[in-house]
């Protein structure tokens, strides 16, 4: 049964109408992101697909407020008429998911914390949401923080509800800090290189004073499916800067002498548009439409060293955040899972199940186990937020 919603006052009477019969309640927006960690088992499901629309854009002050189901292809036509964009460069991933049809909305983007490429120099989703309004398992609306970026008002629990999947309560309207878009963008893409290599190239780039927004690796089979590297050849790294235009093409040139590949190719603003946009959406794993998606979060000089892991498993992936997330596609099975999760172990990295058949969703760890503390402390915030469990039960944990 859905229960669609137009305003916060009916979410609230779905929530309490759903605690009083003790059933529980799939929270979701247009469902896009269904298909992410563990598949939900609900009576009920509470849509904010209808609590949609802007209800505060100051551009001057770099601030933009909308309701939870309003959908991102109206936020960024919004922010781009204005020049501006949202700075964590969050990722559509729909075609991975299989969820083609409805666009994403603000409140699933910031449900789940998923950020792009941009996020290794500009921080995550979470770094970026000022307010938040959001209906807890008392069917009570619950406020933090506000509409200004010099906020301290209250126990900040914006961070808390980004990223938490709908399990602690309905997300009904997000505050976001917006930045002015770059009038250019460039990428120096550097062929020929291996993972190790690429790392090494791109921490390099990251750590000089160019001020680098992304870096990427992609291997041969992604570099050939996309068509603004036509003529680039074998694995390569890439390298972003967004500025003004000037500005752009003096840094992607001293990148280019500072490396000095050969075959190195310089991709102007809308080639690099195309190229990271693909990137952030994960259409590399493209190829792999039949395979589980795993995505692994190590130091970046551990990147090559799981991909090399996986690889006689008959796994694919490419590298984002200079090496510090790991895309990978392979079998979807419990044996795979199994070793993506020793992979990741073994390097002190952890690990999501993002795509995999509800059989196997349902059956293994798809994040690591909490340590005790902590996993204490996740159990203690639950029950005070949504205290009969009744919110997206088992999505992150099969006990929770």
């Amino acid at each position: 049964m859905t229960l669609p919603a137009t305003t916060e006052d009916q979410i609230a009477a779905a929530v309490a109408s759903a605690v009083a019969a003790r059933e529980p309640v799939h929270v979701q927006g247009n469902g896009t992101k269904a298909g992410l960690l563990r598949p939900v088992q609900a009576a009920r499901t509470i849509s904010t697909a209808g609590l949609s629309g802007i209800t505060l854009y100051a551009p001057k002050e770099l601030i933009i407020s909308a309701r939870a189901g309003t959908p991102m292809p109206e936020i960024e036509a919004t922010l781009t008429e204005a020049g501006q964009y949202m700075i964590a460069e969050p990722p559509d991933l729909s075609a991975l998911l299989g969820a083609t049809g409805k666009p994403q909305t603000l409140g699933g983007v910031v449900a789940t914390n998923l950020s792009g490429p941009r996020r290794v120099a500009r921080g995550a989703i979470r770094d970026h949401v000022m307010g938040i309004r959001a209906i807890n398992g008392r069917a009570e609306l619950i406020r933090s923080g506000g509409r200004v970026l010099k906020n301290v008002t209250g126990l900040d629990l914006c961070k808390l509800f980004t990223g938490s999947y709908g399990t602690l309560g309905v997300i009904t309207e997000i505050t976001l800090k917006v930045l002015p878009a770059a009038e250019a963008t460039g990428t120096l893409v550097l062929p020929g290189l291996d993972a190790a290599a690429g790392i090494a190239a791109m921490s390099a780039a990251l750590g000089s004073p160019f001020d680098v927004s992304a870096a990427a690796w992609l291997p041969a089979e992604a570099v050939a499916a996309m068509p603004a590297l036509d003529g680039v050849s074998g694995s390569a790294a890439l390298i972003r800067i967004e500025e003004f235009a000037d500005s752009v093409t003096y840094r992607i040139g001293r990148l280019r002498d500072q490396f000095a590949v050969p075959g190195a190719v310089t991709l102007g603003t809308e080639a690099s548009r195309s190229v990271w946009r693909d990137i952030r959406d994960v259409r590399p794993l493209a190829p792999h439409a039949q395979d589980a998606v795993w995505r692994v979060s190590v130091r970046p000089s551990a990147g090559a060293k799981v991909i090399d892991a996986l690889r006689p498993l008959g796994a694919a992936g490419f590298l984002d955040w200079g090496g510090g997330l790991v895309w990978l596609a392979g079998p979807a099975d419990a044996a795979t899972h199994l070793r993506v999760e020793a992979a990741a172990r073994a390097v002190g990295g952890t690990w999501t199940l993002l795509r995999a058949p509800d059989t196997l969703r349902a059956t293994v760890r798809v994040i690591p186990d909490e340590p005790p503390a902590l996993a204490r402390i996740t159990r203690e915030v639950k029950a005070a937020m949504d205290p009969a469990g009744i919110f997206n039960p088992g999505r992150l944990y099969a006990d929770l």
